[in-house]
């Protein structure tokens, strides 16, 4: 069962002084990991200052940064124990009954039955209706989940600054619900959570908004891009691992197919942004050195526009499962399951943690270091 008690806030140890930020992306039922990693942060005294998310991750980002750090965990784990809790429609039976049958018999309660606190089936009435409603479930069991875990005054207060990432359905451009911005409220992570078809677009302000993992998974740039830029410690938490063996089965094929599709886009971002932010950092040393009488020069001010004299060291810590998890994975909310990918979770950050590569000096070139202990 995970915790339900958190430590008060260490200081702050050593001179290394790059601000502690997070970075959840989407997945669904995978996304007690993330939960696990905060455990880990939380107890290293790493609270993050900035916590930005997609998706499931906009969830456990909202429920981190709308708590007070004494209570996040307990609100963590009273969100993955009612979403994963079984159907009144669906039995539980013990653990060791169906073995690894377990996690398949939690996704087929999904897919028929939905899940508490989270989404449920149409009421045949919406079917009769319009025919078919624009989506398979309908997620308004989350509102009240959210309004009942998450403290959205306190986000709105700028304690803890939270961005959520959506994609317009008309324009198909993505947008960033930032609490430094705008006032949060439930309907912003609704809309970073709609992933279609399973579930329907939410309205906010006329405008209506699908899950951000459609256009990209991971709100990394944001948080990179994000002017003024501030010296960032970024724990970017994967779900889809981007290396993998030769699938041998059908079922895992259809999860060697989705880890690709989910990892690759993340890696682009991560891979563009590094290059890009050294550019910006190695203009800043290059302005620098210029005579005065060249920095005036239309050129120079152009680039300074475009120059950060910030360095981003990004810790990746990306969800490895330890045997193939089929293709229902991010869909499989048994609870014996949630519990063992938050137990990961902890380990891994733990590891990465104790390691700490970011605590080495750093060529002054260097914009942003990319670190994976555990892989």
């Amino acid at each position: 069962m995970p915790p339900r008690t958190t430590p008060e806030d260490p200081p702050a140890a050593g001179a290394y002084d790059k601000l502690p930020t997070l970075v959840l992306q989407g997945g669904g039922a995978l996304g007690s990991y993330q939960a696990g990693v905060y455990q880990a942060l939380a107890e290293a005294g790493l609270l993050p200052e900035w916590v930005a998310g997609t998706s499931i991750g906009a969830i456990n980002a909202a429920i981190i940064a709308g708590n007070e750090p004494t209570g996040r965990l307990a609100r963590l784990a009273e969100f993955w124990e009612t979403i994963t809790a079984p159907s009144a429609n669906w039995p539980e039976w013990p653990d060791t009954l169906f073995g690894d049958m377990h996690q398949q018999a939690g996704a087929l309660s999904a897919l028929f039955f939905g899940q508490p606190g989270f989404f449920e089936r149409w009421a045949p009435a919406s079917w009769i209706r319009s025919g078919f409603p624009p989506s398979w479930y309908d997620t308004g069991p989350l509102r009240p989940t959210l309004e009942r875990l998450v403290d959205f005054d306190r986000i709105n207060a700028g304690k803890t600054r939270l961005s959520v990432g959506a994609v317009n359905v008309c324009t198909g451009n993505m947008v960033y619900f930032d609490s430094r911005e705008m006032k949060i409220r439930p309907q912003h992570v609704l809309a970073s959570s709609a992933l279609p078809p399973g579930f329907p677009a939410v309205e906010i302000d006329g405008e209506f908004y699908w899950d951000g993992g459609l256009y990209s998974n991971t709100p990394l740039e944001h948080v990179l891009s994000y002017y003024p830029r501030r010296s960032r410690l970024v724990f970017q938490v994967d779900l889809f691992p981007a290396r993998g063996t030769v699938p041998r089965t059908m079922d895992e094929v259809l999860e060697r197919t989705s880890d690709i599709r989910y990892s690759s886009r993340t890696r682009t971002v991560t891979d563009e942004l590094h290059t890009l932010h050294d550019i910006r950092h190695n203009l800043n040393l290059l302005l620098e050195s210029l005579p005065e009488s060249l920095k005036d020069q239309p050129a120079a001010r152009a680039l300074s526009e475009i120059a950060c004299v910030t360095t981003m060291d990004i810790a990746q810590i990306i969800y490895r499962p330890h045997q193939p998890q089929g293709a229902t994975k991010d869909f499989a909310f048994s609870s014996r399951t949630m519990r063992e990918r938050w137990k990961q979770g902890v380990a891994d950050a733990r590891r990465t943690i104790e390691e700490a590569p970011w605590l080495a000096p750093s060529r002054p070139e260097i914009g942003v270091r990319v670190f994976d202990v555990t892989g």
